[in-house]
């Protein structure tokens, strides 16, 4: 079964599956230009599968949502989302694991998404696994509408959860780790992170919605 396939069985929402694709496609240009030996086709797949049970975090009766949300519509979502949290619960992290699980995936593919967090990145930095590295450095280099640079990925967090407070240990050490991971995948990539775009991952993208699982 293939990517879009999977996408259309768990009703995934459109931004949500581009999302997951240009995840996907950042952690698949980097794996191409990695120097040393990766288990690139795991962690293309884990990208793609990392946020499939997001609908359950979702404020859908936020505007920002109503284009999305067509041609389908509001209601509709609204009970995927229900069908969701009664067979997943309320936790989408959970729900990302369980639903890799029932797609049959490896359970390196399920470390992989799990190693994809905020609390996880310091780990991910100290860890010698390149591929829980990229993997984490995938999501955090793409915003809401793209690819973006690790500062405005920053702002771009801080803003949407200000409510949360505007400054915290945790929040500091998510960001210098990512910075360093930063690092650590340029010094392995013969690529700089300003090639990352999404001019760059455009024919990734278009490759991996057919990419099987």
């Amino acid at each position: 079964m293939n990517i879009l396939e999977i996408y259309k069985k768990y009703q995934i929402m459109p931004q949500l599956q581009e999302h997951q694709l240009r995840v996907a496609g950042v952690a698949k240009i980097i794996c191409e230009n990695f120097k040393g030996e990766i288990d690139s086709d795991n962690i293309i797949k884990a990208c793609l599968l990392h946020d499939m049970g997001n609908i359950l975090k979702f404020d859908l009766d936020n505007p920002l949502f109503q284009e999305s949300m067509e041609p389908q519509g509001a209601e509709f979502w609204k009970k995927v989302q229900s069908e969701f949290k009664q067979k997943y619960g309320q936790d989408e992290h959970r729900a990302h694991l369980e639903i890799a699980r029932e797609i049959g995936v490896s359970e390196r593919i399920l470390e992989l998404i799990e190693a994809i967090s905020f609390k996880g990145a310091p780990i991910n930095a100290a860890s010698n696994d390149f591929g829980r590295k990229i993997c984490q450095y995938s999501d955090d280099r793409v915003g809401p509408f793209g690819v973006i640079t690790l500062e405005q990925r920053f702002n771009d967090l801080r803003k949407r959860y200000a409510h949360h407070g505007e400054d915290s240990p945790e929040k500091r050490d998510f960001e210098q780790a990512l910075r360093e991971i930063e690092k650590q995948i340029s010094a392995q990539c013969k690529i700089k992170p300003e090639d990352i775009t999404n001019e760059s991952i455009n024919q990734s993208i278009e490759i991996l919605r057919n990419y099987d699982i």
